[in-house]
């Protein structure tokens, strides 16, 4: 016996209230129907109907096995439209947030790779520092730097965010280089308004975890900003290392506090719990754990 014919059949009879009508929508004969449902209920060993001459009604048996069978046989049909859409090639509009830093020196740079695999893809990107609402805002998908809070989303774990402490050359040598994380109380820092970074850093170095608070001189919630203030010489900078890389490398800004790393930040991707993730969305979600994983 196919278990599944079997059920489906179950099901349309108990829609149509009889054999003739299952039959027609099942594309069978009205014998095979009954031979369908004479086989499920000595398999399963209880009578599921009632039969008349001209209409079937179910036992109380009977309408408990086809709600059972209603989920069943909806589990089914998803899981057949998923391994259909796992077949599809990505395509339409792809909504992302970011963080501005990351979005700008991180996720930017790499996504002509992701459109050049997925060219029937439009990305839409919007950069912004605030915590927006996936659902409510429409987005496929959001990177979040930090703790994450309690949430129904699914949060796929990416590396943490490496920072990096610098100034300019000019800054450092008028007003000497840090040695210690409680040496910046002495320097002119540089917060980045409105997050964790704009009172207080974190280091790790020498097998100590130090907080440090700081009084920022200047503050703005643009790390963009922040580079060129470092730039201009006002003074020391916390910020993402994409942001920083290219000026460390070419000397515009140099590491302060040797020996000391600024703590990582968590990063994920979040996307909502749908069961039927689209094709472009399971695209973007495998490039982004290869690109940042």
């Amino acid at each position: 016996m196919d278990r599944l014919a079997a059920m489906e059949v179950f099901a349309k009879v108990a829609e149509t209230g009889s054999f003739v009508g299952a039959a027609d929508a099942a594309g069978i004969s009205a014998a095979m129907v009954g031979k369908h449902i004479r086989q499920l209920e000595e398999h399963l060993g209880v009578r599921l109907m009632n039969r008349t001459t001209r209409r079937q009604s179910l036992t109380d048996a009977g309408r408990d096995f086809l709600e059972r069978t209603r989920i069943v046989l909806a589990e089914v049909e998803a899981a057949e439209a998923l391994a259909a859409e796992s077949r599809a090639r990505p395509r339409g509009e792809l909504r992302i947030n970011a963080p501005f830093t990351f979005g700008t020196h991180g996720l930017a740079p790499v996504l002509p790779a992701y459109m050049a695999e997925n060219p029937e893809v439009v990305v839409k990107l919007t950069l912004s520092d605030r915590i927006v609402d996936l659902v409510d805002e429409g987005y496929d998908c959001v990177f979040r730097v930090g703790p994450l809070s309690d949430s129904t989303l699914i949060a796929r774990k990416l590396r943490p965010l490496q920072f990096t402490v610098c100034a300019s050359p000019a800054y450092l040598k008028a007003r000497g280089e840090p040695r210690r994380p409680e040496d910046l109380a002495a320097h002119d820092c540089l917060g980045f308004a409105d997050s964790s970074l704009e009172n207080a850093w974190r280091f790790v170095g020498d097998g100590e975890d130090v907080v440090v608070p700081i009084r920022p001189r200047f503050s703005v919630n643009s790390g963009q900003a922040l580079r060129q203030a470092a730039l201009s010489d006002l003074g020391i900078i916390l910020q993402a290392e994409e942001l920083t890389r290219q000026d460390l490398a070419e000397g515009r800004l140099v590491r302060a506090l040797p020996g000391w790393e600024p703590a990582t930040r968590p990063m994920h991707l979040l996307f909502a719990p749908d069961r039927r993730v689209t094709p472009k969305l399971r695209s973007f979600i495998e490039f982004a754990a290869k690109r940042f994983g």
